[in-house]
This record gives C-alpha cells, sequence and structure tokens, in this order.
C-alpha cells in the first residue's frame, strides 16, 4: 500500500482549510472579491450574475474556485410539509422493518414499539455481527424475518433461537437486509445502519413502495441526486428521523408554497466545545466520545465532536427542502433543546424544543401526520432559565468548509467526504491518526476526486466512489503536525 505523507502535500494555511474543491470543466468560474485576507462576510460573483456567500472565511487574495451547478432535484419535501400519509392499507398496529436493530437508532426503535405494541409491530429485523442481541430482540418481537451481516453467523445465530417456541426465517448479508427492507408485510423501514452499507436496503425500500424512516444520513448526503428522483418515481415519502431535520420537518407542517426562506441547524458542540483550539492536537479518543449532552454511538459522538455531523446535514437539508447552501445556517446552542428553527418569508422564525431525546423524532416518523401519547420526561423551560446561542468557530471546526464546499460541488463530492469522514474516524478510533487529522484526511481525499466528480452518478457510481474514498483515504500518511 503506498502511503502519502501530508507534510509532503498539504501546503495550505495551518489557520483554515481552504475548501478549493474543482468541479467539472463546464462549470462556472468563481472568483473572491475579498482584497482584505480578514474574516468577513465574503460575497463573490459567478459568471451569468447570480452571487453565492460564505461568512466568516479567511480567503487569499486571487484564489478560485469552481462551483459545479448539479441538475435540479425534486426535494423530499420542498418547503412544505403538507399532511397526506396515503390510504392505510394495513390491519391493527403499523408494520415496521429495521435495519441497523443493534445499533442505538434501531434499539430506541425497538424501545418504542415496545411501549406502544398498540401502535406498531416488528415484521423484519437486520443487524451486523450482534448475535446476542440480534436473538434477544427476535424473541422479544418475534419478527418474520432476521437478518445477520456477516454470514459466517449463521450458525450461531440459529444456536442463539435454538430451544424457544420461535424460529424467524434467516437471510444473511447485503441481502439479507436488502430483503428485511422490502418485506412484503412492511409499511415502513427504520433505516438505522450508519454509511452507505444502509443505501441499497434503503433503496429496495423505496423501489417496494415503503415508507422511509430515515436515521441514515448517507442515504441523502451521497445517495440524493439518485435517491430523490426514486421516490419521486415510486410516490415515496421520506421522513426525517434525526432530531435537526426531523425538527425541521415539524416546523414546516402545512406552509405554503414558497413560504421557507432559511433553515438554521443547531449543534451542541460537542466534546470540544470549550477548549481552546491550540489544545485540540493533543486530545484523545476517550476525550472525543465524551459527549455532553446526548447518549450516541461512538462514531457520531465524535461526528459532533468535529461538527462534521452539521455539516453532513447541511447537504441533507439541502435535499431533504430544497434550500441553496446560502439558506442553510448553523449555529451552536449549548443546551440542545432548540433542535432547529425555520425562518419564513416574512422574517418569522419558527423553533422545535424538546428534551435532547432521540426517541421523540423516530417515534414522529413511525406515526406521522398522527401524535402518540407517551409518558416521557416534560420539557420544563423554567429549569433551564437561559438558552445561549453562539456561531460556530470555523478554526475549531474546518469541518464546515469542507461540506458547504462539497454541497456546492454536488454529484459525488458529498458522497466522497462522507465516505472520507467516516474512514478518517475509524482510522482515529484505531489510534493510527491523531484528531486533527480527520479534516486533513478528508480534505485531500475530496481534493483527489475533483478530477473524476461525477454530476448525476448512478447508484453504482455512488457506491463505487464510496469504497474508493475509503481506500484512498487509508492511504493517506498523517503527520505528527496540527492543522
Amino acid at each position: 500500500m503506498v502511503l502519502i505523507n501530508f507534510q509532503d502535500i498539504v501546503t495550505k494555511s495551518k489557520k483554515s482549510m481552504s475548501s478549493n474543491f474543482l468541479s467539472p470543466t463546464q462549470t462556472k468560474l468563481i472568483n473572491f472579491s475579498d482584497t482584505s485576507g480578514k474574516s468577513q462576510t465574503n460575497h463573490f460573483k459567478l459568471q451569468g450574475g447570480f452571487s453565492v456567500k460564505r461568512k466568516d472565511v479567511k480567503v487569499t487574495i486571487g484564489k478560485q474556485i469552481r462551483c459545479s451547478a448539479p441538475p435540479t432535484l425534486p426535494p423530499a419535501w420542498p418547503g412544505t410539509a403538507l399532511v397526506d400519509p396515503g390510504p392505510k392499507n394495513w390491519d391493527g398496529p403499523k408494520p415496521v422493518s429495521i435495519v441497523g436493530s443493534t445499533g442505538s437508532i434501531g434499539t430506541q426503535t425497538l424501545g418504542i414499539i415496545a411501549e406502544h405494541s398498540d401502535k406498531f409491530r416488528v415484521v423484519a429485523l437486520a443487524a451486523g455481527s450482534n448475535v446476542a442481541l440480534l436473538a434477544e430482540q427476535a424473541k422479544a418481537f418475534k419478527p418474520e424475518l432476521i437478518s445477520i451481516r456477516n454470514e459466517s453467523l449463521v450458525g450461531e445465530l440459529k444456536e442463539a433461537l435454538a430451544g424457544s417456541d420461535y424460529m424467524p426465517e434467516i437471510v444473511a448479508g447485503e441481502q439479507g437486509a436488502i430483503e428485511v427492507a422490502r418485506h412484503p408485510d412492511s409499511v415502513t423501514l427504520v433505516s438505522g445502519i450508519v454509511g452507505c452499507a444502509g443505501l441499497k436496503p434503503t433503496v429496495a425500500a423505496i423501489e417496494a413502495g415503503k415508507t422511509i424512516a430515515l436515521a441514515n444520513k448517507e442515504t441523502m448526503i451521497a445517495g440524493g441526486p439518485f435517491v430523490l428522483p426514486l421516490a419521486r418515481k415510486h410516490n415515496v415519502k421520506i421522513l426525517p428521523a434525526d432530531s435537526e431535520h426531523s425538527a425541521v420537518f415539524q416546523c414546516i407542517q402545512g406552509f405554503p408554497e414558497g413560504a421557507l426562506k432559511r433553515v438554521i441547524l443547531t449543534a451542541s458542540g460537542g466534546a470540544f466545545r470549550d477548549l481552546p483550539v491550540e489544545k485540540l492536537k493533543d486530545v484523545t479518543v476517550a476525550d472525543a466520545v465524551k459527549h455532553p449532552i446526548w447518549t450516541l454511538g461512538k462514531k457520531t459522538t465524535i461526528d459532533s465532536a468535529t461538527l462534521f455531523n452539521k455539516g453532513l446535514e447541511v447537504i441533507e437539508a439541502h435535499y431533504l427542502y430544497g434550500l441553496d447552501y446560502d439558506h442553510i445556517e448553523i449555529m451552536l446552542h449549548r443546551e440542545s433543546i432548540i433542535h432547529s428553527m425555520v425562518e419564513t418569508q416574512d422574517t418569522s422564525v419558527l423553533a422545535q424544543l424538546g428534551l435532547p431525546d432521540m426517541r421523540i423524532p423516530l417515534l414522529y416518523t413511525l406515526s406521522w401526520p398522527e401524535r402518540v401519547p407517551c409518558e416521557w420526561p416534560r420539557l420544563d423551560l423554567t429549569k433551564y432559565g437561559t438558552l445561549t446561542f453562539k456561531e460556530p468557530d470555523n478554526a475549531k471546526y474546518p469541518s464546515m468548509n469542507l461540506c458547504y464546499a462539497a454541497g456546492r460541488a454536488g454529484g459525488s463530492m458529498t458522497g466522497v467526504l462522507s465516505a472520507a469522514n467516516e474512514k478518517a474516524i475509524e482510522l482515529f478510533i484505531e489510534e493510527k491518526i491523531s484528531y486533527l487529522d480527520i479534516f486533513k484526511v478528508v480534505e485531500l481525499t475530496c481534493e483527489k476526486h475533483q478530477s473524476e466528480l461525477v454530476a448525476v452518478p448512478s447508484l453504482e457510481e455512488i457506491l463505487h466512489y464510496d469504497a474508493w474514498a475509503r481506500e484512498y483515504a487509508a492511504t493517506l500518511k498523517p503527520s505528527l503536525t496540527a492543522v
């Protein structure tokens, strides 16, 4: 394996990421108009007369980037969410399939279903390699079909289920997750597999006409150019299950066409929100997985520390709601009570508030448009007294510039960004790279992809470049110096 040393190829400022991804040669050229070198609101013009705005980004005099103008895609919810759940075609509790059942999203979803068994039932489950937990889930919920991704564990799974009065159909491997996703009795698929591994099952569910409860960011970030037209073709609703996009979705219920102007995604700031930037070079994996507010999986918690989670959500918001990147913003909100806000054309701002509990958005994706009564803790704002807001620091969170740049490039670039980030976090967890090297790995992988960017990728191309990005990111040898 060829190793590439960062010190040989990283020639950019150590104060900020440049995010100068090139799009295909036919796209228009952007010139930065800033000549001061100071952090300020910068406007730069494209040929054709419209401008792109980026805030608080230090730029180099005379620097140029290319920005793609990808074809217009049909957003999942074009600035409004009108209540039209379609005809009910099942009897009794709503039948649900879950891919990623042993992960954080899957276990919380099953907890909701157990609590509201009069409303929902499980018909199929897919997991990765946690045999013991999958067997426990199967015994508790008695789905008709279960799947384990690791085919070598089928015998162990059967043994774990032996002796009970129940034995479901078992299908292993990638095909097993696909069969779970498109189970004929299922009405809703909860897509909870992390990474591009969740893309094929989600596509299969869309083709089978299932409603998608989307907790898998990569379906939109990498697969948006393919998934959105497919969902439109099959008249499938994609309901966002993460807290931020569920908040936006709840706020835009019943909006008239054209009412939505801006989306403001809130972020806790993650594990290092109070740590000085100069100390980031010394942080460890153990430090990065200590989220101050949320209980999340390891990868997602580190994404929160780097703020890649929020940058990726910016891309997801673009695909879900059809807004351009100039009208999607990030705001630090350390209390994590306001989960997102939307601004309307008349400058009114609507916010969705709630305790930081992932069960709330998950339940809403299962029950929409209904509201299910719950005996969960209630939000009491008097216990907080003050809610705080702050603009994120580009020096501490260079991921923001990378994500906005990749989003504007469009096409296959967003999937490459996501895959490179996932691989970089894996390398960080394995202590093969430092925390600050996560940003370097992502930037260099995206830059390498510039010459092969595909504006409208097929599913095969999306998966190909996902695999390529992971492989390329793994070849990068980090330096020991900070960005």
